[in-house]
């Protein structure tokens, strides 16, 4: 089916919706590492030194980890209301979850109130994702779905750096903390403008009008069984580098620059997310000529550069700042990839579901990946360095396993 091409203008907004939910879902992702120190350091006033670092990345694990849990099971929840209810009902809901939930952090006192309100935060930015892309995919052409897969996957990286800025700006410290968490309020703003001006899609009120779906049961039986699956493996070697290793390199950097310069995790985090931005529009740009072949090199470019970055730095210096970009554009570089590729497996009456299943249950295995970094760090005498290069052996198992997915170039996306 060719679904109808809305007006120009109400392709905008829907872009624009889309590009505004992921970067603010990129703010509301930036904003814990770097208010996790100073939040927990004001929590703990009777640690210090390693004993601080200990718990600040025991809890920081754990807020991770419950982070991607979150996002795992909101991606499930929401993406099946997107597939019963409407994209962009699911969507406006979805959005006012993650925005109301992290404003509620100004208000923790205890160190188990940070993850507990990421938590119910993350069950929204789960859901957001897979409900912009099934959007934006299935109502503008065809031709545009790489250069669209690039934007979308470059917008979290935006306000993963947006908020980067602020903490250089304004360097987070003890006493300046919760206000950055009120800053996460703001995207609830953002449902109303959907609600009223972001057109439906069409696809999806087709494959409505056909008879009731049912998504999940369909997703885990054949003929799908085996597409889900692969999604699921192939976003998780993804994910956990990123939140098992990446997500870490604002506080290496603060370790390594000292107090003396506070703002040396905004800094690193601005750095990443610069490469990041990028990477995403690299990502989809090597995806237009092959999508098996595009995912391979840059499993090989993120496993080449992460090694040489944790294995042969030690200092916060201009060699370090450098691999700090190279790492954000490659590893982000999958985020403009799975944009492109996942609306490609799935057929519309299950995409928003399969999309958010696929995607966010790779968030479980790497929230176990962050429980394992905190322990690695421990393990490996507080090196966050080793850790991460062990995280990023995962690649190798990137690397093999995209040989079993369908190369799906060229071809419509299913109804």
């Amino acid at each position: 089916m060719n679904a109808p091409v809305p007006p120009r203008g109400k392709l905008y907004l829907t872009l624009v919706a889309a590009f505004l939910g992921w970067m603010f879902d990129g703010m509301e992702m930036g904003i814990f590492p770097i208010v996790a120190g100073p939040a927990l350091e004001e929590m703990a006033p009777h640690l210090r030194g390693a004993e601080l670092k200990t718990f600040v990345s025991a809890w920081m694990g754990w807020a991770t980890a419950l982070f991607l849990w979150g996002a795992a099971l909101g991606g499930v929840i929401f993406g099946w209301l997107g597939d019963k209810i409407g994209r962009v009902r699911a969507m406006s809901w979805s959005i006012l979850a993650y925005s109301v939930f992290t404003g509620l952090g100004y208000f923790a006192t205890e160190p188990w109130h940070l993850p507990a309100f990421r938590f119910v935060a993350a069950l929204g930015m789960g859901g957001e994702w897979a409900l912009g892309v099934a959007l934006v995919m299935e109502i503008w052409p065809e031709d545009k779905r790489p250069l669209l897969a690039g934007i979308i996957g470059a917008a979290s990286n935006v306000g993963f750096a947006l908020i980067a800025v602020l903490a250089i700006v304004f360097p987070v410290m003890k006493e300046s903390w919760r206000w950055v968490m009120l800053v996460g309020a703001a995207p609830a703003l953002l449902t109303f403008f959907i609600r009223l001006f972001v057109p439906e899609s069409e696809r999806w009120r087709a494959a409505v009008r056909k008879g009731p779906s049912h998504p999940l049961s369909e997703i885990f039986r054949p003929p799908l069984l085996r597409r889900t699956v692969l999604a699921i493996l192939l976003s998780s070697v993804v994910l956990i580098v990123t939140w098992g290793a990446i997500q870490w390199l604002a506080l290496l950097g603060q370790e390594r620059a000292g107090s003396a310069l506070p703002q040396a995790k905004g800094v690193t985090q601005a750095v990443s997310s610069v490469g990041a931005i990028f990477g995403c529009l690299l990502g989809a740009w090597l995806g237009k000529y092959s999508r098996r072949g595009a995912y391979a090199l840059l499993c090989i470019l993120s496993f080449g550069v992460c090694t040489y970055l944790f294995r042969s730095t030690r200092y916060y210096d201009f060699e370090f700042m450098v691999l700090v970009l190279l790492a954000g554009l490659t590893t982000a570089s999958f985020y403009g990839w799975l944009p492109l590729y996942l609306p490609e497996l799935f057929p519309t009456r299950v995409r928003a579901t399969a999309q958010g299943l696929s995607f966010n249950l790779g968030r479980v295995f790497a929230g176990v990946g962050a429980l394992q970094m905190g322990s690695l760090v421990e393990q490996l005498g507080g090196s966050y360095d080793r850790a991460g290069a062990t995280i990023v052996l995962v690649y190798v198992v990137g690397l093999v396993v995209i040989w079993f997915a369908p190369e799906t170039r060229g071809r419509p996306l299913p109804e």
